[in-house]
């Protein structure tokens, strides 16, 4: 169960489905840019744009700290749609935080291993969907020990919501929109500097027609690895 905070109150929801939309940015020179840099890591180029990668609900989290297996993984910043048991859509942000180790053998499995962190407020699609590419996504890292911005971009740069609801898979799709008590993460943009580790990931969604955010930061618990 996850609890968001909203301008009026607040809702629980059950969460029964996660997908994360991968290759999923709006400029083909963008997607291929970002295939490029984890072609770098040794990442096999996707079979098509976008994918729907279906993850486990128990690896979304709301902590502010997580466990992670090693020190190979990294967070991705993306916006994210809930629909709640009403099939309301909501929008918050998530980490896709991704194994890069495990990445290079296989993208569906490095996802399924690392928790997916989730904000604790959203906002009603309702209220940003006239001005959505207006809205801003960004995140911060640790490097060298200094805070340093690690993605910044709009969501012009990403597919429009209408085309995600089109190309949803059927297992998280109803009536032409993403099924009740669903979350999908609906894409990312490159990283500054290139992909890589940090202990702690803070990340924001903006929007500077409303003049508000949503914000979360999560430290990352690495666990050794034993054989």
């Amino acid at each position: 169960m996850l609890t968001f905070t909203h301008d009026n109150g607040e809702f629980t929801i059950d969460i029964q489905r996660v997908a994360i939309a991968g290759w999923a940015g709006r400029d083909q020179a963008g997607v291929q840019h970002h295939i490029d840099e984890l072609k770098l890591l040794g990442v096999a180029p996707p079979s098509q744009t976008p994918l729907f990668y279906r993850v486990s609900r128990e690896t979304l989290t709301q902590a502010s700290q997580v466990a992670m297996l090693g020190g190979e993984g990294s967070g991705e910043v993306e916006t994210c749609l809930v629909s709640d048991a009403e099939g309301t859509l909501w929008v918050t942000i998530a980490s896709d935080h991704t194994d890069r180790k495990l990445e290079a053998v296989g993208v569906a499995e490095s996802k399924q291993l690392c928790a997916k962190p989730i904000a604790r407020h959203a906002w009603k699609l309702s209220d940003v969907i006239d001005h959505w590419d207006s809205l801003q996504i960004e995140s911060e890292i640790e490097d060298a020990g200094k805070t340093v911005r690690y993605q910044q971009g709009t969501l012009a740069e990403l597919l429009p919501v209408a085309t995600l609801m089109e190309r949803l898979p059927a297992a998280i799709a109803k009536d032409g929109s993403l099924a009740p008590n669903s979350v999908l993460l609906c894409g990312t943009v490159p990283a500054i500097g290139g992909i890589r580790p940090s202990p702690s990931f803070t990340m924001r969604l903006m929007d500077p027609i409303l003049n508000r955010s949503i914000e979360h930061r999560y430290v990352v618990e690495e666990l050794e690895v034993v054989a």
